[in-house]
């Protein structure tokens, strides 16, 4: 495959801190690369790098002639007053004449994003459509690489999956910095891991996301079996030091010398494979109650819109349950019912005597104008961690942080290490129910095993809100369930949610709601919606099968224009070429009629 892109002995590094040096990698046609690597190991900072946003201190970054690259960040912003149609046209002419029929090529991104109201201001959307509305702006943009920062990071699970589908179904190159283990296993033929514990700073495997760990784990065994036989001989020559050279000078100078270089290169592979690891351990309460929730047949309805009804669940102590649905169908609403900060509906709500909740909101609010010192131990340079006073830096230190970052501000803390902070000071507060909201958004991986590990191990209540199916899967043992529609369930596990999902989402046609993500809404003051006629309905149901059999129909007239056989006559060309843009006509016309029917659906 040719190359798109390539960075050549490239380093970066803030204040003292070196985040990567002399780093080379390249990207190659139709590459579906995943990069992972601790936090504050420099993954956004190399993404920025290699889509000209961020300049190196050192080497080069060296894009292939006329190939364009689209960059979506981690956090999605758009200027106000700028509209979602401005967005999506500002993508289309970054390359302009790319595609000629740019009205049906929006209408059909857009339509694939779910994105219906092109009148909405960009910036007053909620997070995960703004990321939507993002990363269709990229694809619009043609790219020939495209550049995805945390893309999973506020989508819902709807919208996670959506994105797989694209990045699966994309012909472009894709680098992609996550920590969804699903999402890299479904979507990269590659893994990279940026980390220093690596020799060239870089670990890369062919494979997907199980692939990768198998050859991380061969590698690091074989560095380990390195390692100690390196000590051995380290440990045979201190010793003929420590005897003193009887040898000729010369002889025994050379021996010297080598002896002091490999103890320089034991000392080298120590501090690489030295890993770090955040201490966290959240400390529950130990009371004795059992039951410190029970909800008995609650509803909640906001404004005229149903969120759920006839719910009835208990939190025990040690019962871990997960909360799932689409953006916008009430997690957050039912989070606060079960604090007493709303009263619901209908039903009532019972909660033990003097309940401790403590909760991580998804919006990771802290004061930017502080010293990390501060934001750690807000009251002194001491904590009570389970009983026991630890000084502020010996905290910091659980939390990988270092003595010279306590006194910065904390706008100069990437997202991993604020979403460290926050945890560290939920871990001083012990607690009967631990309420957390997406919790893994910009932890790295070995943190998010840790965090696993230690909710695993937590003693009370656990209600956790999250997109990871990994997560999920491996930590709950309930799932309570909302549809988006005014539907809720409960569940064994994530599996049995998704089942239910899907076939409430089947049962839209006969004017049920959609088990999906809210379509974005127009304006309040918009004339309604109509509601779909008996034909419309009809339509609706089976244009999802006409949208598959349309891109099987394109996909073959695009190879049929590639093959060489045809490209080199010039008559079955042209019928090729024709029968391409009637395909392409097509396409356009059923995903501009697909967004009509779902906007009237919706």
């Amino acid at each position: 495959m040719a190359q798109i892109l390539s960075a050549i002995s490239i380093s970066k590094q803030f204040d003292e801190r070196p985040l990567f040096q002399e780093l080379s990698l390249t990207v190659e046609e139709g590459a579906r690369m995943g990069l992972i690597g601790p936090n504050g190991s420099g993954k956004s900072t190399l993404l920025a790098i290699l889509a000209g946003q961020v300049t190196p201190d050192t080497g080069e970054v060296a894009l292939r002639r006329n190939a364009h690259v689209a960059y979506v960040p981690q956090e999605s912003h758009f200027n106000e007053g700028v509209t979602v149609r401005e967005v999506l046209d500002a993508a289309v002419a970054c390359r302009a004449g790319s595609h000629p029929k740019g009205e049906g090529r929006l209408r059909e991104v857009a339509g694939r994003a779910g994105i219906v109201d092109f009148s909405a201001e960009a910036a007053s959307l909620s997070g995960g459509w703004r990321k939507r509305l993002a990363i269709a702006a990229g694809i619009l943009q043609d790219p020939d690489l495209l550049l995805l920062d945390e893309p999973t990071n506020h989508l819902d699970l709807a919208g996670i999956e959506w994105l797989e589908d694209l990045v699966s179904a994309s012909r472009f190159a894709i680098v992609t910095v996550s920590h969804d283990r699903y999402f890299l296993e479904a979507t990269s033929t590659e893994i990279l891991e940026l980390n220093r514990a690596y020799p060239d700073g870089l670990f890369r495997v062919k494979g997907n996301f199980s692939r990768f760990l198998e050859e991380r784990e061969a590698y690091l065994a074989a560095q380990s079996r390195q390692q100690e036989s390196l000590r051995n001989r380290v440990r045979a020559e201190v010793e003929w030091l420590r005897r003193g050279p009887k040898a000729r000078a010369t002889k025994s100078k050379a021996r010297i010398d080598a002896a002091q270089a490999m103890i320089g290169q034991l000392a080298d592979v120590d501090a690489r494979s030295r890993i770090a690891s955040a201490g966290i351990d959240f400390a529950a309460s130990e009371r004795k109650t059992r039951i410190l929730i029970e909800v008995e047949h609650v509803a909640c309805t906001l404004g005229e819109r149903k969120l759920f009804s006839d719910l009835s669940f208990a939190l025990t102590a040690g019962s871990k349950t997960g909360l799932v649905g689409p953006n916008g169908s009430g997690k957050t609403t039912l989070i606060r019912l079960l604090a007493g900060e709303l009263e619901p509906t209908e039903g009532v709500i019972r909660r033990a005597q003097s309940l401790r909740i403590v909760y991580l909101a998804q919006m990771r609010a802290l004061d930017e104008e502080i010293t990390l010192r501060r934001a750690l131990a807000p009251e002194g340079d001491t904590v009570i961690h389970l009983g026991r006073p630890i000084h502020v830096a010996s905290w910091a230190a659980r939390f990988l942080f270092s003595g010279s970052q306590l006194d910065q501000p904390v706008k100069n803390l990437s997202g991993g290490e604020r979403a460290r902070v926050l945890i560290a000071r939920l871990m001083l507060q012990p607690a009967d129910l631990l309420v957390l909201d997406e919790p893994t958004n910009d932890l790295d991986l070995t943190t998010l095993e840790i965090l696993e590990d230690n909710l695993l191990e937590f003693s009370g209540a656990l209600l956790l809100v999250t997109h990871d199916r990994s997560l999920l899967d491996r930590v709950t043992t309930s799932v309570v369930g909302l549809d988006g529609g005014g539907s809720i369930g409960l569940f064994a596990n994530y599996a049995q949610w998704d089942e239910w999902a899907a076939a409430s989402l089947e049962t839209c046609v006969s004017g049920q709601e959609r088990a999906t993500s809210q379509p974005l809404r127009r304006d309040a003051g918009a004339s309604p919606k109509k509601k779909l006629s008996y034909l419309e309905a009809r339509e609706y149901a089976t244009i999802e099968t006409r949208m598959m059999e349309s891109d099987a129909r394109l996909a073959s007239a695009r190879a049929m224009v590639e093959n060489p056989e045809i490209a080199t006559n010039a008559l079955e060309l042209q019928k090729a070429l024709e029968e391409l843009q009637a395909a392409q006509e097509e396409n356009d016309g059923v995903y501009l009629r697909w967004a009509e029917l779902s906007e009237k659906a919706g």
